[in-house]
């Protein structure tokens, strides 16, 4: 099999399951995991891993390795050309800048992924320098990356890539490829939603772009008509304290669960009625590409109600879950009041929604999408490519 360099700076935070699933769901290239180091989030049992740079490294070390990225010197790369790639891919802008050398050293093309806030945050912060100081060209620079005759994009959703266009990245070069869900791990739960209690669920980053102050104050409207719903927020970040004051203020129920693993996210989703992301666009302009967990909700047939940005290609809108405007409070409230008060609803769109994720998100036919861009990148189908090691 060929085989395709997976570039990702940091190996792999928690937040990222979705580049692991990709790249177990392979079918056609030998996938070889590539970053600068381990952050000991996820565990990479079962992947090839290849790290560039201690796990630890000194201060000095750690200046000296800054200077070559920005250099744009890239790494010993022996191991790898031993390997024989015939492509890497980086996911992220960012990443897809630092990689760029690796890819010229190897002398292979490169794709980057594009998730989200690597083109949706606004060129004026990043130049302003709240991205930190060595950021302040980084719109310049992955917009020059992408002219270069060996350099492709995938976006994960039609609204990433305008915004990549929107960057200065060729339409021509920008393929939408959406990860999707391994459809087979996620399956609806056992206890229809029709009979479970009334309770909701979030799953994010406490930060600012995932709104989940707007679903607070949707939540106390929510029970004034339903005095027995309550919340669940599942993930941790910055605006955790911040949330937990608004909720006390309001009086409404909710637990705090912060972080969970992937098999307990899978029992959350199995005693909610309603999933509820509340997304916005924050005030830098970072905002959702398409986010995986629309999808492993409704493929565990629950409903969703969401603001996100790329909704309208992650949801049937009225059958699978609601689009609501992003902020507006009374409209999350009306639209998690329809699916908690209506049995017949809930069922409804318990059903549509696993099979609309079936047929238009299942991770192997994603990701064999994804493979057969690989092939159109390097003109070879690799199928027929199995004298390569």
């Amino acid at each position: 099999m060929a085989v395709v360099i997976v570039y990702r700076s940091h190996l792999l935070p928690q937040s990222e399951t979705f580049i692991k699933s990709q790249i177990l769901s392979y079918q056609k290239w030998r996938p070889v995991l590539l970053g600068r180091r381990l952050c000991n989030q996820l565990d990479l049992g079962g992947l090839d891993v290849i790290t560039l740079e201690p796990d630890s490294p000194g201060a000095l070390a750690k200046v000296l390795l800054k200077l070559r990225r920005l250099a744009g010197l890239a790494p010993d790369t022996s191991r790898l050309r031993s390997m024989q790639p015939r492509l890497l891919h980086a996911h992220f802008g960012m990443d897809g800048i630092d990689a760029y050398p690796i890819a010229k050293s190897l002398n292979v093309p490169m794709i980057v992924t594009l998730h989200g806030f690597d083109v949706n945050i606004h060129r004026d912060w990043w130049k302003s320098g709240k991205g930190g100081i060595f950021m302040r060209s980084y719109p310049d620079r992955l917009a020059n990356l992408g002219k270069k005759p060996d350099v492709y994009f995938v976006a994960v959703s039609k609204a990433i890539k305008e915004k990549a266009v929107d960057l200065g990245i060729p339409q021509s070069k920008i393929e939408v490829v959406h990860i999707g869900v391994d459809t087979r791990g996620f399956r609806k739960g056992a206890v229809p939603v029709s009979r479970r209690r009334r309770r909701v669920l979030f799953v994010g980053r406490l930060v600012e772009k995932k709104g989940c102050e707007f679903l607070l104050q949707a939540m106390a409207i929510t029970r004034e008509a339903l005095p027995d719903v309550e919340l669940t927020v599942v993930g941790d970040g910055p605006e955790r304290p911040k949330l937990e004051r608004i909720a006390d203020d309001l009086g409404i129920r909710v637990r705090f669960s912060g972080a969970l693993g992937s098999d307990d996210v899978k029992k959350e989703f199995d005693s909610a009625r309603v999933f509820c992301l509340p997304s916005v666009t924050a005030a830098n302009g970072d905002a959702e590409g398409l986010p995986i967990v629309l999808l492993e909700s409704q493929a565990k047939g629950v409903p969703v109600v969401t603001s996100a940005r790329g909704m309208a290609e992650g949801i049937l809108d009225g059958k699978s879950g609601y689009c609501v405007a992003e902020k507006n409070v009374s409209g999350l409230a009306n639209a998690l009041l329809a699916v908690l008060s209506d049995d017949a609803l809930s069922e409804e769109m318990s059903e549509t929604g696993p099979a609309f994720v079936r047929d238009r998100f299942d991770i192997l036919s994603c990701t064999r999408q994804l493979e057969n861009y690989y092939n159109r990148v390097v003109g070879v189908n690799v199928e027929l490519s199995t004298d390569q090691s």
